[in-house]
């Protein structure tokens, strides 16, 4: 290469210490719960590393996006279908109102670590919703468009996390050029 014609620059790719495998063999509740974990481990790896303050960066314009509202909105996903709607628990919206009901991405008040623990607790809350279930064809307490079997939840949740796994990712490039998990 020539000083006219440096290398391209090439993005740090951090370690990835993962501790959620994906099994090739499984039944197939144990196969929904791994690859649903696994795309919640990627977006915590996402966030991993971030100073705090930059969780907040909307770092993909013109989205509004960032790894705050992203955490935020997610923490009110788990807990809108899983607790509200499929066991039917009597829980206030998380980061929602009538008036407001973009404030997950829009309102990035509060501490972005304290968003990431509400997520951390909202998915534990949902796991512990999915081990107590009878089976993949226990329906929801709460109707939404009709009735859906849990089958039908966590194949919703995993789409959920994957294509926000993907925002998560350029939102993480745009914050330090990490990429990864």
């Amino acid at each position: 290469m020539t000083e006219s014609n440096p290398p391209p620059a090439v993005p740090l790719v951090w370690p990835v210490p993962r501790g959620t495998a994906i099994p090739r063999h499984a039944d197939e509740l144990s196969m929904l719960k791994a690859y649903l974990d696994y795309y919640r481990e990627t977006f915590e790896l996402k966030c991993a590393g971030v100073d705090p303050a930059r969780l907040s960066d909307r770092s993909a314009p013109p989205s509004t996006m960032s790894l705050h509202g992203l955490a935020r909105h997610l923490a009110g996903v788990e807990r809108f279908w899983f607790a509200t709607n499929f066991a039917g628990s009597d829980l206030p919206m998380l980061y929602y109102s009538d008036d407001d009901p973009d404030q997950n991405f829009e309102s990035l008040d509060g501490d972005p670590l304290a968003a990431l623990e509400v997520w951390r607790a909202e998915c534990e809350r949902s796991r512990t919703i999915v081990d107590q279930a009878e089976d993949l064809d226990q329906v929801g307490v709460v109707e939404r468009g009709g009735s859906y079997s849990l089958r039908w939840l966590m194949l919703r949740m995993i789409a959920e996390y994957a294509q926000h796994a993907g925002h998560a990712d350029l939102l993480r490039e745009g914050i330090d050029g990490a990429v990864g998990a």
